[in-house]
């Protein structure tokens, strides 16, 4: 059943409600603007919240204005016995009020209107999901044939958006469906970079001035790709500023610095160098407090739950470890995670480590075997208890 919560500071007018809607509904009924805050903050949201316009506290208007705040997508609906014009169009301004009901209110009237209001909550909540599902499954599909056509830059993706999930879920980010994409997406601008001066730069060799500008401006150049997207400005934001300091130095030269950079943009700028750091062979713990020890470079509240996350620790009887496992190529699924990178028998580079197999790049992975080979065994991540 749809939830719908009631709130009134009157309990004959609760008891009402719950006698007319228990068999429709799953209401949940409360004394007052306090208990209706308290209770939106249970794990499964309301369809739609009705409140009283007279209530001690706050008043209707005020609670629902909290409601659109905290739940947006829940409908909203008035009922009072003061039906005044002025009460209205506040109603409507401040809380984006679904319907407003006077009192007294017909039991035909108000079950229609709650009938409505919780099909709008689905709507809503249905367009959300399919362009959240959408957007991700073509992310997915375009970071395989990346990772594909240019491991190097694009190999390690999977691996940096679950550390972003990671760190996001710890920090109580409500969704991380922005932050996860802008991990996926963060070195798209990279296809525009000429693919030898991608490699001299990870080399660490020398470029000229042009050539490391086109490095620098790479966030920039992600950002406007992704605005071409709707509804991905947020996650345009953070890419475009995953390589600002904490202390407003770096790309770009503005003046934003500290909790005025977006926390995916400092989430994205501690993985990213992480990562680089890890590439060239360094433990996870040693790399973190490397970072520690950069002053200025990265917000140390998002360094602090990376350690916590990431760093080893003494491992408590019946935690899972990760162990990386040697199997014949014929045994590789979709799923697994690659403990190692995986080359052709020329040690070409196919396919990077922390990759978790797609059946796209499982069947790019048969098809070298068959034409060039494939170096084995493959080497994947699998859990052991201790």
């Amino acid at each position: 059943m749809d939830r719908v919560l009631c709130v009134d500071d009157d309990p004959n007018v609760l008891s009402a409600f719950q006698r007319l809607l228990r068999n429709q509904f799953d209401v949940e009924a409360v004394l007052g603007p306090v208990q209706g805050l308290s209770a939106l903050n249970q794990s499964s949201p309301f369809a739609v919240v009705v409140a009283d316009m007279r209530m001690p506290v706050m008043d209707g208007i005020q609670f629902l204005s909290q409601v659109k705040r905290k739940c947006p997508d829940t409908v909203r609906i008035m009922l009072t016995g003061c039906a005044d014009l002025h009460s209205a169009i506040d109603a409507i301004n401040q809380g984006s009020i679904f319907r407003f009901l006077t009192k007294p209110c017909p039991p035909e009237t108000f079950l229609k209107t709650l009938e409505s209001g919780v099909r709008q909550f689905r709507l809503v909540t249905a367009e959300r999901d399919l362009l959240e599902k959408t957007l991700q499954g073509s992310v997915n599909v375009l970071t395989d044939i990346l990772a594909l056509s240019e491991p190097e830059s694009f190999g390690r993706a999977q691996k940096l958006r679950d550390r972003m999930r990671e760190i996001g879920h710890a920090m109580s980010v409500e969704s991380t469906w922005d932050l996860e994409l802008a991990a996926m997406l963060c070195q798209i601008g990279q296809v525009t970079v000429p693919g030898d001066v991608l490699a001299r730069g990870r080399d660490g060799q020398d470029l000229l001035d042009a050539e490391s500008e086109l490095l620098t401006r790479v966030p920039e150049v992600s950002q406007r790709l992704l605005s071409q997207i709707p509804r991905l400005e947020s996650v345009g934001r953070i890419v475009y500023y995953q390589a600002k300091r904490f202390d407003g130095g770096g790309f770009p030269a503005d003046v934003v610095s500290g909790d005025k950079i977006p926390l995916g943009s400092r989430i994205l700028k501690t993985l990213i160098d992480l990562a680089r750091l890890e590439a060239e062979g360094i433990s996870t713990e040693l790399c973190l407090e490397q970072m520690v020890n950069t002053p200025g470079c990265y917000d140390p509240q998002v360094l602090e739950v990376a350690m916590r996350l990431f760093c080893p620790r003494a491992v408590q009887h019946g935690e899972a470890v990760k162990r990386k496992k040697a199997i014949p190529f014929s045994e590789l699924r979709p799923g697994d995670v690659l403990a190692e990178d995986v080359q052709t028998r020329e040690n070409i580079l196919i396919v990077s480590a922390g990759y978790k197999i797609s059946p796209m790049l499982l069947e790019r992975l048969r098809n070298f075997a068959r034409l060039s080979g494939v170096r084995e065994p493959i080497f994947i991540e699998t859990n052991v208890v201790t």
